[in-house]
């Protein structure tokens, strides 16, 4: 009922637009014998003026509807079926209206008396809740589409009024994005502060042992609840490290070679195929890892007598930076092609060599651009989980061997949260402090790079 609901909404709209252009048509081409008046704006201005008129109030009405409904008919149920529910718990309330919803929506069954009358009142309520909803919003749409209709006049400033709507438009998106991310910063740090009160900041900084799970009894065993972060770190920037030497090189040199080197026939075919790998999910690279280069690794280890774990840095570290290459080439290639043609003109023009003049004044000129093209790509490694549990582990493991297994602060992140938990205890908390890190770091980089690709377009515009 929603969908036709919204598809209602966007029919009237497309009529809005009709009617207002074809309105401030008719009114400017005016009678015979009459004088014609040129409208201020275009006649589309016009209709997406009638458009939005027509299709904002009703759209209103709707999304009050999805974002109220559910609070509003759960005490509604309540309060016609269970006279006692201001007297209820509130747990005992959500699990009684988590079997209401399921018997009305048929996802479950009930021999319960009280369940079975409060989900057919549930019913009947979401049913006039839809109808009141959809009449509510083709009235709005319908006032707002006849409102707009009476301004249509070839004097009216239809372009400025739908400029100011879209100014309107984008402000609030930019502020929407701003408060998203205020709002994700203070979880953080909210989150964190409850963490920290539980566990020395110092201890999770600077310790050398990671195991998370902590005692629910004082004789349990097997908990140690050892919360040193140093072991998830190392993990970290080691399997970053190998993914760059891997992608930085080869990316870069891609980059030189089809800018200078390759015909523009091989140009077509090999660019969109490298920039394809940005397209392959991580899960599949992930699988890569796993089943096709953890085992050539391991193999080649053995041979050479060294001991190779079956789940290791380096080939998650070797698959990452398979996966970051097109995003290092298409980087650097921009910034390549970003360096005027004089500069390369009149190092031709000194005598220099083609190679030459890459090594002594393309790539130095366009090396801020690819500096902080590289300073995004380690941000995107950094964030990168598929690849580091299907091909690293898990072990949280402080070692400097790439052979070995190690994990990162994203993988324990998702282990963390993963089932049931206790918002509680300091080993989900724990991972919000983790998350804040991984935050500050990315945020780091990324501002770094923004500031080195700013002084370089200043200096290269």
């Amino acid at each position: 009922m929603t969908s036709l609901l919204f598809l209602l909404i966007a029919t009237l709209a497309l009529a809005g637009f009709a009617l207002g252009r074809r309105r401030v048509l008719a009114s400017a081409r005016g009678g015979i014998g009459e004088r014609v008046a040129r409208p201020h704006s275009l006649p589309g201005y016009y209709g997406w003026y009638v458009a939005l008129w027509s299709g904002l109030p009703g759209l209103a009405v709707a999304l009050a509807w999805l974002a109220f409904s559910s609070p509003t008919l759960d005490r509604l149920t309540l309060f016609g079926v269970m006279g006692d529910a201001p007297r209820r718990g509130s747990a005992e309330q959500a699990l009684f209206m988590n079997d209401v919803r399921n018997v009305a929506y048929g996802r479950a069954e009930s021999s319960d008396a009280a369940v079975l009358a409060a989900a057919r009142r549930f019913v009947a309520l979401r049913e006039r809740g839809v109808v009141a909803t959809t009449a509510a919003a083709l009235v709005a749409s319908l006032v707002g589409a006849a409102l707009a209709l009476r301004r249509v006049a070839p004097d009216f400033a239809a372009r400025v009024a739908i400029e100011g709507v879209v100014r309107r438009a984008l402000m609030g998106s930019s502020a929407l994005a701003v408060l998203v991310t205020a709002g994700i910063v203070f979880s953080l740090i909210f989150e964190t502060a409850r963490f920290f009160a539980k566990i020395s900041p110092v201890a999770f900084l600077f310790g050398l042992e990671w195991s998370p799970q902590t005692a629910i009894r004082a004789d349990q065993v097997g908990s140690s609840g050892a919360f040193g972060a140093v072991p998830i770190f190392a993990g970290t920037l080691m399997i970053t490290v190998i993914a760059m030497l891997v992608a930085v090189p080869i990316g870069l040199l891609s980059a030189i070679h089809m800018t200078f080197y390759a015909s523009p026939r091989f140009r077509n075919v090999a660019k969109p195929a490298l920039e394809m790998l940005a397209g392959v999910p991580t899960v599949v690279y992930g699988f890569f890892a796993a089943l096709m280069v953890a085992p050539v690794i391991r193999s080649a280890g053995e041979a050479m007598g060294l001991s190779v774990a079956s789940e290791s840095a380096l080939a998650a570290g070797l698959v990452m930076g398979v996966m970051i290459i097109p995003f290092i080439s298409s980087l650097a290639d921009d910034a390549i092609s970003a360096v005027p043609l004089s500069l390369r003109d009149g190092s031709y023009g000194l005598g220099a060599t083609r190679s030459e003049t890459i090594r002594h004044v393309i790539v130095p000129a366009a090396l801020p651009g690819i500096a902080g093209g590289v300073l995004l790509a380690v941000s995107r490694a950094i964030g990168e989980t598929m690849i580091v549990v299907m091909a690293a582990g898990l072990a949280a493991n402080l070692t400097a061997n790439p052979l070995e297994a190690v994990t990162t602060v994203t993988v324990q992140i998702v282990a963390l949260l993963t089932g049931d938990q206790e918002f509680d205890s300091a080993k989900t908390l724990s991972a919000f402090a983790l998350g804040l890190v991984l935050f500050a770091a990315t945020l780091l980089l990324n501002v770094v790079a923004l500031r080195i690709v700013q002084r370089y377009r200043e200096k290269y515009d």
